[in-house]
């Protein structure tokens, strides 16, 4: 008896161009990562009291560096998404 193998998805290696986009927009993924970590450590604070005067900083200076990446990336050549338009 003969059995259907399910068919499996083939994956493929990322291509040049997909590298190279990624590496435009890295600035702004590690200022979005640097942001995300700013507000948990905002959340964390509430066991110690509430957030302190550095984290309060933090999360503006990251807030910051996601505004200025996300500025440069035209610079950049980075084409805007359509679902961002």
């Amino acid at each position: 008896m003969l059995r259907a193998v399910p068919e499996v998805p083939v994956f493929t290696e990322p291509s040049a161009a997909d590298l190279a986009a990624i590496d435009r927009e890295w600035p702004l993924i590690a200022a979005e990562l640097d942001l995300l970590d700013a507000e948990i450590t905002l959340l964390y604070a509430e066991d110690r009291g509430g957030p302190s005067e550095f984290d309060w900083r933090r999360l503006r200076r990251a807030e910051a560096r996601v505004t200025r990446a996300a500025a440069d990336l035209p610079t950049r050549g980075v084409a805007v998404p359509r679902w961002a338009a």
